[in-house]
């Protein structure tokens, strides 16, 4: 297969000063991002086996929600015509109307009907007064004159009216949608195809769990926290286990992968050591830019195409796969998936109560403990050891210190911008 041209030529205004060795984060987002077109299959599911996929098509309301005019409280229903200028109103009560058993008579001026929460307004009403504002003596019911008029009702398409848009192509469906989407009746919606992701470490060195470690080895942690991550997205998982650093089979397992994913996704191997093979390998069957990003952890990461998959390749450190997955293979997996708008994960300041020790020059993503102390406010503090091979460093944490490529060594009480991990990991 002849050499493919580097994908960097074809975007001069994104890539004009680009420099394989120093590209900033953002640029390296932009980069991918600009590469990625949308999956376009797509397949029916019933609303239950929906969450975490991305509607196809979009989801027209068949109805008005509600479809009724309905009390918002428990009260008494009547006609707001019967509110006086001044003083107490006093009415005659005919009947009640509960939800789901509508009461069937009109209700004429100068009287009310007895209304649950959910029921339909009786015919004749537009108004209701709250239980406990009301005054009942057998059959008669007097208020002092409320603020307003047409109060506590939930009109007839107030949320939703016939033919509105619910849901729109690309959302990727939550749990309060399945709630909607029953809300209107609908059993089934048209969802994109899941996504395959197929990923393999590389390495002499790993082992997997329940083998004895021999003599230099340590336990492919790697594909474990790859597997959880991806189970959050959804995405139908393809795990290829473990490579040894042989040219033959580490060639072999990339184009099986490339032959029955969307996404293939590397950890290790894409550096410069000697026995980093994957580099000649994904010149050779790919189209594939490699770059030094300037962050830690995380500096060396490659994204391109092997056939018709995308590949990324990560870092063989446990916290720099995670750190590269979740700012750059997450959005990007999450665009194939056919989301759209990807939102950027959120980011806030806080402050931070221990020293910072940083190299100015680079981004870092260091681990913290998010929390809020004695006088409510949030503050953040380090997990400690930040190496890039300290996994627990990972574990201990609930979000990622950002800090951008100008900031330098901090003192305690500075004011650092956070990402929250909860619901991510």
């Amino acid at each position: 297969m002849p050499n493919k041209p580097n994908p960097a030529s074809r975007l001069p205004s994104l890539m004009e000063d680009y420099d394989p060795n120093a590209m900033s984060v953002a640029k390296a987002k932009l980069f991918i991002q600009s590469h990625l077109s949308p999956l376009t299959a797509c397949e029916q599911v019933p609303i239950k086996d929906s969450l975490g996929r991305v509607l196809a098509q979009a989801v027209l309301s068949p109805a008005q929600v509600p479809n009724y005019d309905n009390s918002a409280m428990d009260g008494y229903a009547f006609n707001s015509l019967d509110i006086a200028a001044e003083g107490q109103i006093e009415l005659s009560l005919i009947g009640t109307a509960y939800a789901g058993k509508a009461f069937d008579q009109p209700v004429q001026r100068g009287q009310c009907v007895r209304i649950m929460t959910g029921a339909m307004m009786p015919n004749g009403t537009d108004s209701v007064v709250v239980q406990e504002k009301v005054r009942l003596d057998g059959d008669s019911v007097s208020f002092s004159k409320p603020a307003s008029s047409k109060m506590n009702v939930r009109y007839a398409g107030e949320d939703l009216s016939l033919g509105q848009t619910v849901l729109a192509t690309g959302h990727l469906m939550q749990a309060a949608d399945l709630g909607l989407l029953a809300s209107l009746g609908i059993a089934q919606i048209t969802v994109y195809r899941k996504l395959k992701v197929a990923f393999f470490s590389t390495g002499d060195e790993l082992a997997d769990i329940g083998q004895p470690l021999k003599i230099g080895q340590v336990y492919d942690s790697n594909r474990y926290t790859l597997h959880g991550m991806l189970s959050r997205l959804g995405v139908d998982i393809i795990d290829l286990g473990a490579i040894a650093d042989d040219p033959d089979l580490l060639e072999k397992t990339l184009l099986a992968a490339s032959q029955q994913a969307d996404v293939v996704i590397t950890s290790g191997g894409v550096s410069v050591g000697e026995a980093d093979h994957m580099k000649m390998l994904l010149s050779k069957h790919g189209q594939v830019l490699f770059w030094k990003i300037n962050m830690k952890p995380g500096r060396p990461l490659a994204y391109g195409k092997i056939g018709d998959a995308h590949y990324f390749g990560l870092p063989g450190n446990p916290v720099a796969v995670m750190v590269t997955f979740y700012q750059f293979v997450r959005v990007a997996l999450l665009t194939l998936m056919g989301q759209t708008p990807v939102p950027p994960l959120p980011t806030f300041n806080v402050v931070c109560t221990e020293p910072i020790k940083k190299q100015s020059g680079r981004c870092e993503f260091q681990r913290g403990i998010l929390s809020m102390n004695q006088n409510g406010w949030w503050e953040v503090k380090p997990t400690g050891n930040q190496g890039s091979a300290i996994l627990s460093s990972m574990s201990k944490a609930n979000c990622f210190i950002v800090l951008d490529e100008q900031t330098g060594n901090l003192d305690a009480g500075a004011t650092v911008a956070v990402q929250v991990l909860h619901g991510l990991i």
